[in-house]
């Protein structure tokens, strides 16, 4: 459904969200900011917002930019007895039943995840008052990150029946819709919404940095190639994968930047000094939010290895700040993205040898990596934020039609 299709109604709708975090608060400004929406944001958790620790990080965090204004919220107290993100009892919010039962919201629209209590209980609540309910997923196989046999036994039947349960799916890729459709879903009942991130805003947030004074911080030269690894230093992230190829790569004049923290830090360290990059690696910890646009604005090359990463956002973040892209094709959900030869490439997954040859051939050619910065940028001018805001209303408006005929 396209923008001349969704006439001029303001639909009020309401977000749950289990915590605070910038991808989503940036994504809540530019909602905030569509006539056609009426936006309340609910918070399960506060986390995010307060420092606190980051699991997957492993460190004590609070993101250093404003998170919480331009656009309204809510938070529900969460009654949890253990209380967490991550865990089904870990986050009750009953508050929710009475929030939505208590006004006239045209639309709920769950970020949460299936795997959560108060997933459920707004959904009943929504569904006691007939007000559509849609979810956002970035599922695109049935792959389990930690490979336990009775997940991956259930994960197809629950899923499905998540699916089929919601009005409308709001699909973060084609594989994503793909996946759902083989579950069950009606293909009529999901709509693509492209990206989570706002270019314009994204790309404001780039102009403020410079290049050659954040290579300056980082001691890399002005005129040096620089390969950017932007991710949580976790087991299924991959990231030794890409200093092992950038060590047999063995590019002059070229640097590695990694810009993250987490459990597998310190092994990093070790590789590193077991390779004798010292020279050429830079390990930045955790970069927070008002920072990360000047890691990308300083690289040259972006590469995600991860084995297990539905659709995540650093993908188009990297794209729009300009740079190619070579990604693990275990990374299905933003595979699409890549046009091979022209934005970035795609190797197999652990193939630390196909890594370090692409890694090679294009450190090596000036004018082959001059012709992928120019495609990414040719690709990327189609993502525009009102493409972005016409999927989403359109997803809300499409959901309360189908609420409608059902009636």
């Amino acid at each position: 459904m396209t923008s001349s299709g969704l006439g001029n109604q303001t639909y009020r709708v309401l977000v749950l969200v289990t915590h605070v975090i910038p991808y989503g608060s940036s994504l809540f400004r530019l909602l905030a900011r569509d006539p056609r929406l009426n936006l309340l944001v609910a918070y399960c958790s506060m986390q995010g917002a307060e420092t606190g620790p980051d699991p997957e990080f492993g460190i004590e965090i609070r993101w250093d930019t404003p998170l919480l204004e331009d656009y309204r919220w809510v938070h529900i107290p969460n009654r949890s007895l253990r209380p967490g993100v991550g865990r089904f009892f870990g986050l009750v919010n009953p508050g929710l039943w009475t929030l939505i039962r208590s006004q006239s919201f045209d639309a709920v629209v769950i970020y949460t995840g299936y795997m959560c209590a108060s997933f459920w209980i707004a959904c009943f609540a929504a569904k006691s008052r007939s007000i559509p309910v849609l979810i956002s997923s970035d599922a695109s196989s049935l792959r389990q990150r930690e490979g336990k046999w009775w997940k991956a036994r259930l994960k197809p039947y629950i899923l499905g029946h998540v699916y089929r349960y919601v009005d409308v799916l709001m699909a973060a890729s084609s594989p994503v819709r793909d996946l759902a459709v083989n579950l069950g879903k009606p293909e009529e009942e999901i709509v693509r919404i492209r990206s989570g991130v706002d270019k314009d805003a994204w790309q404001t947030r780039l102009e403020n940095f410079d290049r050659d004074s954040v290579r300056a911080s980082w001691n890399v030269p002005p005129d040096a190639l620089v390969v950017l690894y932007c991710a949580k230093l976790q087991p299924w992230k991959r990231s030794l994968d890409l200093l092992r190829a950038f060590a047999k790569a063995k590019v002059p004049g070229s640097y590695v930047v990694f810009a993250g923290d987490g459990p597998q830090r310190q092994e990093l360290e070790r590789e590193v000094e077991r390779f004798g990059l010292g020279m050429r690696v830079r390990i930045l910890g955790f970069v927070n939010d008002s920072q990360l646009p000047g890691a990308y604005k300083a690289a040259d090359l972006f590469v995600l290895p991860s084995e297990y990463d539905p659709c995540p956002l650093v993908i188009p973040e990297a794209m729009f700040s300009g740079l190619p892209v070579l990604l693990s094709d275990a990374v299905i959900g933003r595979l699409e993205m890549i046009d091979p030869g022209n934005s970035g490439y795609t190797y197999p997954c652990g193939d630390e040898d196909a890594l370090a040859a692409l890694l090679r051939k294009i450190l090596e050619d000036s004018v082959l990596l001059r012709h992928l910065k120019e495609g990414v940028a040719r690709q990327m001018e189609h993502w525009t934020a009102a493409d972005l805001l016409d999927s989403w209303v359109g997803a809300v408006a499409l959901a309360k039609q189908l609420k409608q005929k059902a009636r």
